[in-house]
């Protein structure tokens, strides 16, 4: 339970290969689990039975793996100008970009509250709330007012985040409500930029964002999965380093 809870998606193959056992094992647990309520049994894999994010309130997954967040954060704002339109998702380490955009001459387009604490009260910063339904575990906006929203908006860039990175360079997530806004996001912005932290690669998640070819630049941390950031190179991303 602990595995799936952190990947917030899992499959039999990869329960099977970290906890050692076979996928016969897996599978006949993975039922029991399911008639107990306890996790929900999906095709090839299963799902927490909750929402992870409210399994796993936001002030405990912006403390993990924080000093990777904080230095991905520092190198993505050298990547913006001043004067710039730029988007930033929801997510732990956009909320630390926004900390690093205080100050400075630029307008940020978010659903995050968490972007909106953070830039409040910044007098420098041109700051746009996008509507919707408030979803208070993980401090964003959803909804079908924030996709219409998203829908008037052209940025520079997004500054994206994700549940992970598959080996093959597919961008994935685990919550149905943020995947449409993503590719909303994706399509109002000129570049796509993803901050994600080095544990993300390669990552699990049961939702298709997009494909490695949509994404323009990935900034992350030294110590990612070679492999799948070779495979995010090949499809014409620039990969950053820190």
């Amino acid at each position: 339970m602990r595995r799936v809870r952190t990947s917030g998606a899992t499959s039999v193959r990869d329960l099977a290969s970290q906890l050692g056992v076979s996928p016969s094992t897996i599978r006949r647990d993975l039922e029991v689990l399911d008639r107990d309520g306890t996790l929900r049994r999906v095709r090839g894999g299963a799902l927490p039975s909750v929402d992870a994010d409210t399994d796993r309130p936001f002030a405990e997954v912006a403390a993990t793996d924080g000093q990777d967040k904080e230095a991905v954060a520092a190198r993505a704002a050298r990547l913006v100008a001043d004067g710039d339109v730029v988007l930033l998702d929801i997510g732990t380490t956009t909320m630390c970009l926004a900390r690093r955009l205080r100050g400075r001459r630029v307008t940020v387009v978010t659903s995050s509250l968490a972007v909106l604490d953070a830039l409040r009260t910044d007098t420098e910063v041109e700051l746009l709330l996008l509507g919707g339904m408030v979803r208070r575990p993980y401090h964003s906006l959803v909804g079908v007012l924030t996709e219409a929203a998203l829908s008037q908006v052209v940025a520079d860039r997004v500054f994206l985040g994700a549940s992970g990175v598959r080996p093959d360079g597919q961008l994935v997530d685990t919550t149905l409500a943020e995947v449409p806004l993503k590719r909303a996001m994706i399509a109002a912005a000129g570049q796509v930029v993803l901050v994600v932290d080095r544990h993300k690669f390669p990552g699990t998640g049961a939702l298709r964002v997009c494909g490695p070819e949509d994404i323009d630049v990935v900034v992350t941390n030294e110590g990612a999965d070679p492999a799948t950031l070779r495979n995010c190179a090949a499809a014409g991303a620039e990969v950053l380093l820190t």
